[in-house]
């Protein structure tokens, strides 16, 4: 096992191909938070991001038990792409059913999401996540896209123009936009963090 952990990602998937299903263990272990974490902020449900992160390694171990992956050295890329696509497939077949809002156009199930922390730390918490949420919802799709990727997934401007099909200098183009629109929505809507 200590020879996995120091395994390539490409050296991993060959060994899952192989037969070493711990192989595919390490793999998971090593990105599960990224990918989870990319799909939670993209439908803003935690059910809902575990259901779709089960269906993305489903994918994933079926891609790769048929000998389908090509990506070599990228995996991650590649998962998060899986995600992403998985993610915006749900919102298709959702989008004619409307969710359950509160008055302050919270999603119903978010609202009723309780924590262990103490009340004050919940709140201020909640409230930070809530503006943040907000004004990048607010956002184009381009840019939320680029923002989400690249502070909640954690990936590299090159990884991000692979996943989103455009140019190193478009995804910083529109990382750049979408901050600047973010601070420009956070003086007009006078937002404190």
């Amino acid at each position: 096992m200590k020879t996995l952990l120091q395994a390539t990602d490409n050296q991993l998937v060959q060994a899952f191909q192989q037969g070493q299903g711990q192989a595919l263990e390490v793999l998971v272990n090593r990105y599960k938070d990224k990918i989870y974490s990319s799909i939670l902020f993209l439908v803003k449900d935690k059910y809902l991001a575990e259901d779709l992160f089960q269906d993305v390694f489903i994918k994933v171990i079926d891609t790769i038990r048929n000998k389908r992956y090509t990506e070599e050295g990228k995996f991650l890329p590649w998962a998060l792409r899986i995600a992403h696509n998985l993610c915006v497939d749900h919102f298709r077949k959702v989008k004619r059913s409307p969710a359950i809002k509160t008055s302050d156009d919270r999603d119903i199930f978010e609202v009723l999401n309780m924590n262990d922390e103490s009340p004050e730390t919940k709140m201020m918490q909640g409230q930070s996540h809530d503006r943040v949420r907000r004004l990048v919802d607010m956002l184009p799709d381009e840019q939320r896209e680029v923002i989400v990727l690249r502070h909640y997934a954690d990936l590299s401007f090159k990884e991000i123009a692979e996943m989103t099909n455009c140019s190193i200098n478009t995804a910083l183009g529109r990382m750049r936009y979408g901050l600047i629109n973010m601070r420009k929505m956070m003086v007009e809507k006078q937002i404190a963090m």
